[in-house]
């Protein structure tokens, strides 16, 4: 399928607005971009937002925790924000929070980890993993369901939301109901995959900006581990179902749909779908771009459903 209509208007205008590409930015100009595209959304209405803090590994991590309009006890879902591991956080993740707290019924908890290159691998999934240790303090206090857990993120944060779910089966960790992994970031050390060759550029997030994302998290060395890579886990069994996201036109495709085959051949249940001419951020693009509101839908749809079991 060719590029959506949406996405090319967007692109173009991006083109023709002009500006240096995420290579050439410092860090902080990054970060500063991110929040100028993905801006607050209280216009979306819930039924509370409230900012608080988890202890962690290295001090408090912030949270921020999205509470329904109707009675709990809600199912709860723990959500890591996109951004490379380096930009993002929790303004940039309010819209797509507060989407998925509406659509899902439940309590969303977005993580404010530790960024890089600040705080290197492994401080943002130790952060995500404290965050979802303290689901019981978290459910007594928002009126969460203990038994009703899932975690969910985009792109770096399909990558953390992938590793907390293999912390949580190695370290007898809190039982998820589900993992909600969209176009994830997998696999730090092999570069096969067809669509870092084909979506290398042009299509907003490129293969050179992943690699200066990967740069600025991760050692080389310790790209080989599985809470950096998590495709190369040795053992990928018991592990929550899963709902795997991808787009057509993203550099991220091939290793996102490579980890989904990989849980199924490991005995998990697992949905794969792609959204054909998409490219990568759409779920954070539900509120601006009409046609990406169905996947949006279809990810809370599945959250809910396993939520409900």
């Amino acid at each position: 399928m060719s590029l959506h209509p949406e996405y090319q208007a967007m692109l173009q205008q991006l083109a023709d607005v002009g500006g240096p590409s995420l290579t050439e930015m410092t860090v902080a100009a990054a970060r500063e971009m991110m929040r100028m595209g993905q801006p607050p959304r209280p216009d979306v209405e819930v039924g509370k937002v409230l900012d608080s803090v988890v202890e962690g590994p290295n001090g408090t991590v912030p949270i921020r925790v999205y509470v329904p309009l109707s009675n709990g006890p809600f199912p709860m879902i723990f959500l890591f924000h996109g951004g490379g591991w380096v930009i993002g956080d929790l303004d940039t993740a309010d819209g797509q929070c507060r989407e998925v707290c509406l659509g899902t019924d439940s309590i969303v908890i977005s993580v404010d980890y530790r960024l890089a290159p600040e705080n290197k691998f492994p401080a943002a999934p130790e952060d995500c993993f404290a965050v979802l240790l303290a689901h019981e303090e978290l459910a007594a206090k928002y009126n969460g369901a203990l038994k009703r857990v899932a975690v969910a993120g985009d792109s770096a944060g399909g990558n953390l939301a992938a590793v907390v779910a293999l912390m949580a089966r190695d370290r007898q960790g809190p039982e998820l109901s589900f993992q909600l992994l969209v176009y994830p970031v997998t696999d730090g050390v092999n570069k096969h995959y067809p669509s870092l060759e084909s979506n290398a550029e042009g299509y907003m997030l490129t293969t050179e900006g992943m690699k200066w994302f990967w740069d600025h998290y991760c050692s080389v060395k310790d790209r080989s581990h599985a809470y950096a890579s998590p495709i190369l886990a040795d053992d990928l069994s018991n592990l929550p179902p899963a709902l795997v996201l991808t787009a057509e036109y993203d550099p991220l495709r091939d290793e996102g749909e490579a980890y989904g085959e990989r849980l199924k051949q490991a005995g998990n249940d697992v949905t794969i779908k792609r959204y054909d001419g998409f490219i990568h951020g759409f779920f954070g693009h539900s509120l601006v771009l009409p046609s990406t509101k169905g996947a949006m839908n279809d990810a809370c749809t599945a959250l809910k459903e396993a939520l409900t079991q």
